[in-house]
């Protein structure tokens, strides 16, 4: 049995700017509830959003660039991103931490 073609990846974004408390996190797991993507976003103590999710790397790049974007409230200043192997079973949905 071969290897699946398109194996999930792993998104982690790191999410500066004015971005929390202007609905970012529920922003991000609208669009990763979409894309059908797992993983979970949550502030940090920097005040930076973090971002985490598993999924077809293509849908993952589209979240992404919604990233980048945010809610109307956000004043998005600079995404950094990482990719490397989902960790299998690491999520069953998308969801925010807090």
């Amino acid at each position: 049995m071969s290897a699946p073609e398109n194996p999930d990846v792993r998104l982690t974004a790191l999410v500066r700017g004015t971005v929390q408390g202007v609905g970012y996190r529920y922003f991000a797991l609208s669009q990763a509830r979409a894309l059908g993507l797992r993983g979970y976003a949550r502030n940090r103590r920097d005040g930076a959003v973090e971002v985490v999710a598993e999924g077809a790397r293509q849908r993952l790049e589209k979240l992404l660039v919604a990233l980048r974007r945010g809610p109307s409230a956000a004043k998005v200043t600079a995404v950094v991103a990482s990719w490397s192997p989902a960790e299998p079973s690491s999520f069953s949905a998308f969801t925010i931490r807090r």
